[in-house]
């Protein structure tokens, strides 16, 4: 079954209930989206593909570590922290490794997602692992067949984290992922599976070391999967398959996980191509007084990717509708939860 889109007063009712952003406080501290983004170096952050996980008041940023000089065959992944979401110190690289498990020196290590687990006190992190099928293949178009997850786990959140293995989640193909985490504590796999043309929401195991079963499958052609719980709904989205080249982003909703799910729809005007932006995450952050969702994307530049940029914004979100506005400057108050965005 799809969602029915409402019509004449009752979208307009519907419309006035999203939760929009208010107009920001000159005196916050200011994000501006696709801008160089610097750490407390004073250096350009390098973490795309990124996630977030917060522990205590302290939000932590993983990400594909792309530097301008980086050795053949090793891949980075970095961490960033930070009190208030907007200036963050550099932990340095939980990970720096050679291609594991024999798979060669052309290999993949993408959209790396961490989860804390509570009763184990591991953080686990999960890796979009992929490479040629011959280690000896040096084609860089041939890096995408292995098509798995890796996982990799520390006793500390900033690393360094130990690998482990890596798998097909459910016995197949994955190759972009992301990560929810419920509000009830579940974790929770998304990765796309390019032969089934679709997107699997997957429950991870008691020990967060494996994926345990089959939340649901979407079938869609989409990859950089974020979802989010609000207001009752679950909202997802990501990209179609068009590489490093950015395209419109769509999302869909349900009542529950497993669906059924309906029918997706734009997130932003399609010709501005998510504003020139790929989704990795949707970040809620709960306050004393409102909820806001960030729509995390990259802006990638394939051939300088130590340069990409980030397009973070506030989303206008509720009763099933998801807008991400035009970029522009906005603040953030992560104790009340509000955004507002610059005049």
């Amino acid at each position: 079954m799809k969602t029915k889109l409402y019509h004449g007063v009752a979208a307009c009712i519907l419309l006035l209930s999203l939760a929009v952003p208010t107009r920001a406080a000159d005196t916050a501290p200011i994000i501006k989206p696709g801008a160089i983004w610097h750490d407390d170096r004073g250096e350009h952050i390098n973490a795309h593909g990124g996630g977030i996980l917060q522990v205590g008041g302290t939000w932590y940023w993983f990400g594909e570590y792309r530097p301008k000089d980086a050795v053949p065959g090793r891949r980075y992944v970095s961490c960033y922290s930070s009190v208030d979401l907007v200036h963050w110190t550099f932990r340095g690289l939980p990970i720096d490794m050679t291609a594991p498990e024999g798979i060669g020196p052309n290999w993949v290590l993408e959209r790396p997602k961490v989860f804390h687990h509570a009763k184990t006190k591991k953080f686990v992190m999960y890796l979009h692992l992929d490479g040629p099928l011959d280690p000896r293949e040096a084609d860089p178009d041939k890096a995408y067949k292995l098509a798995r997850v890796g996982v990799a786990v520390s006793d500390t959140v900033e690393g360094p984290y130990t690998y482990l293995r890596s798998f097909r989640p459910l016995g197949q193909e994955s190759r972009d992922i992301g990560q929810f985490i419920d509000d009830d504590g579940s974790a929770y796999l998304i990765f796309e599976s390019r032969p089934t043309k679709g997107f699997f929401i997957a429950k991870l195991s008691a020990d967060y070391l494996d994926v345990a079963a089959q939340t649901a499958f979407i079938e869609a052609p989409i990859e950089g999967g974020a979802l989010v719980h609000y207001d009752g709904l679950y909202y997802i989205l990501g990209s179609a398959l068009t590489g490093w080249a950015p395209n419109p982003n769509k999302y869909a909703t349900a009542k529950e996980l497993k669906g059924p799910w309906s029918e997706f729809k734009d997130i932003a005007p399609p010709e501005t191509k998510t504003y020139g932006s790929q989704s990795t995450l949707l970040l809620k952050v709960v306050g004393t007084d409102k909820t806001t969702v960030i729509f995390m994307g990259d802006q990638w530049k394939p051939r300088a990717q130590w340069d990409s940029r980030y397009l973070w914004m506030p989303l206008e979100i509720g009763a099933g509708r998801l807008r991400l506005p035009e970029p522009r400057e906005w603040t953030l108050d992560v104790k009340t939860g509000a955004a507002g965005l610059r005049p």
